[in-house]
């Protein structure tokens, strides 16, 4: 199967497109803003958020009112964020053992 480098140029294209719509805009926060349990507390409802979103997604899907390229996105983010929420999790988990075994 040939790949004409045109329509790999549009594909890429329309999934660059794609990306910059689903972007996040944030602003950097100022030095200071809040404390850290804000700061985790906001990060979770964002994983939490990114979640139903996934779920929502591959629902509509079956449905048939939603494209599999956007369920795929939405399912690819949601793992990604489950991932990362779990990496986060042993390395507190890590910690805390780690000051635990600490000698007093």
């Amino acid at each position: 199967m040939a790949v004409l480098p045109a329509a790999a140029a549009a594909a890429y294209q329309s999934i660059a497109a794609m990306g910059a719509k689903s972007a996040p805009t944030t602003s950097a926060a100022p030095v200071g803003a809040g404390s850290f349990g804000d700061f985790l507390s906001d990060a979770m409802k964002d994983a939490v958020s990114t979640m139903k979103k996934g779920e929502q997604a591959a629902t509509a899907h079956l449905t048939g009112k939603a494209d599999i390229v956007d369920v795929v996105n939405a399912v690819n983010q949601a793992e990604v964020t489950l991932d990362t929420v779990v990496a986060v999790r042993d390395k507190v988990v890590a910690a805390y053992q780690s000051i635990i075994n600490m000698p007093i």
